[in-house]
């Protein structure tokens, strides 16, 4: 798809279809767009769309109505009447339309114009079936002009370039563990390194031994997938200290000797959600051509049950020597990211984000809408909620008390990996706080945002616009 700026009015484009937005309660200024409405009862509640022909005054032979309800439109509403809108322009079969300017509510027409070229883009990503020849029909929308007094395309290249961050965890969360595998991750990287002229490195198991990595290694030992460590850095700011993404990487989550029940398993493809959002965060970043130093982490095991999977009981020394009780190996992805977490400091970071699909009980406390953060830092953990805000991919601010901290006690071992049934999301967030004393950190619980289950099974491509939003403020 195509995307334009015109310094023309709606009303004068002349290719296929014309979008027209109408409010409740509100005439439209063409006179005879208003009596059609009427004529078809049309009531502009936010999204409800109408197809008109021939509309007085526009040189299009079809005008799209659209829906936007009160006159104080909220950009939520916005986004929300642009996926209905999306679904009608793909039934109506229209190849190139145009979008009049619009008022958002505290948002000015640069959002305006990133958001809705983001939601469209978005809305074209289609799965890729396996072994299947026939590519997937391509959408019929072929282009999409912006009406605006600029005729600057910055701020929709910007939303763009997000849709294509999230197009790439997507694809990677969508695609079968037996092909998204620790390794596959590691090519993505590497192939990301030299589109985008970034430095990567790549280490194996044994050199994560060299580095005392055992907490992250005994995840991986039941399977026959070789873990993988992997790091890419874009520099564009000089001598400034990065901002590091951490993502967790498990290809497969079995629970290893703690099984989980088998009903629902094959989601546990989506356990690498968090490593798949912050590549993709990436590749929004080197796109934009941000003046940003970024680093991004990604741990990535596949977790197995076999005779040689770590067992609870188990006590395995991190990289930052402290001890941990393996109580359940389920609870595997802090396994993972503690060492990686210890790993960061190497970069000096200005700030760590860590983003995972932690725990179950974060669906529990907020479940699909808000994504959980927890932070030892309440101005980055600030910074994250505006950014959410701003890209309509939110978060919710967990505590993170010394109270809940000591449910991971141990008898053997510094700490556990489990704090018992009770807040559950926010015991795995104080595991992680004991690896991240020397820098800034927020800890991202993507659990009930990376993808979706029933007949709309797939990723999200969460948090990709929350975390660019942030980059974006930061520069």
């Amino acid at each position: 798809m195509e995307f334009f700026v015109t310094q023309n009015s709606a009303e004068q484009y002349s290719g296929d279809c014309a979008i027209a937005f109408v409010f409740k309660d509100q005439n439209h200024q063409n006179n005879d767009l208003q009596s059609l409405l009427e004529l078809n009862q049309f009531e502009a509640k936010v999204g409800t769309t109408l197809l008109l022909n021939r509309v007085s005054d526009y040189k299009t032979q079809r005008v799209m109505v659209v829906g936007l309800g009160e006159e104080a439109l909220s950009s939520k509403n916005y986004v929300k009447a642009l996926n209905k809108l999306v679904v009608a322009l793909e039934a109506a079969k229209v190849k190139n339309a145009v979008i009049p300017s619009i008022q958002i509510e505290n948002h000015d027409e640069s959002w305006v114009q990133s958001t809705s070229a983001r939601v469209f883009q978005n809305a074209s990503y289609q799965v890729d079936k396996v072994g299947v020849s026939e590519s997937a029909d391509a959408t019929s929308l072929e282009s999409l002009s912006f009406c605006s007094q600029s005729s600057d395309a910055v701020e929709i290249n910007k939303g763009l370039a997000i849709a294509n961050g999230m197009a790439l965890a997507r694809e990677l969360g969508d695609l079968p563990p037996n092909i998204c595998t620790p390794s596959y991750l590691a090519q993505t990287a590497q192939t990301l390194a030299k589109t985008y002229n970034l430095q990567c490195e790549i280490l194996d198991e044994d050199g994560m031994q060299s580095l005392g990595m055992n907490s992250l290694l005994s995840v991986g030992k039941g399977s026959s997938e070789p873990s993988k460590l992997i790091s890419l850095s874009y520099q564009n700011a000089g001598d400034d200290q990065p901002i590091v993404l951490v993502g967790k990487g498990v290809t497969f989550d079995s629970g290893g000797i703690s099984l989980k029940a088998g009903a629902g398993m094959d989601e546990m493809k989506y356990d690498m959600c968090g490593a798949a959002s912050v590549l993709g965060t990436m590749r929004a970043v080197a796109e934009m051509q941000l003046a940003v130093n970024l680093t991004v982490v990604v741990p990535t095991v596949e977790n197995m049950p076999a005779h040689n999977a770590s067992k609870p009981g188990d006590v395995v020394k991190s990289m930052s020597g402290q001890t941990i009780e393996i109580l359940n190996t389920d609870a595997e992805g802090r396994l993972i990211l503690c060492d990686a977490l210890t790993y960061c400091e190497k970069f000096n970071p200005s700030v760590v984000i860590d983003v995972a699909t932690l725990t179950g009980a974060v669906i529990v406390a907020l479940g699909k809408h808000h994504s959980g953060v927890m932070s030892n830092d309440q101005a980055l953990a600030n910074d994250l909620k505006e950014a959410g805000n701003t890209a309509l991919d939110t978060v919710w601010q967990l505590p993170l008390d010394d109270e809940y901290d000591e449910l991971l006690k141990s008898n053997f071992a510094d700490m556990a990996n489990i704090g018992g049934r009770e807040a559950g999301t926010v015991t795995a967030a104080c595991f992680l706080s004991r690896f991240t004393k020397d820098y800034r950190w927020a800890h991202l619980d993507i659990a009930g945002t990376a993808w979706d289950s029933g007949s709309k099974k797939g990723a999200t491509g969460r948090p990709v616009p929350l975390l660019t939003q942030y980059i974006i403020n930061q520069t």
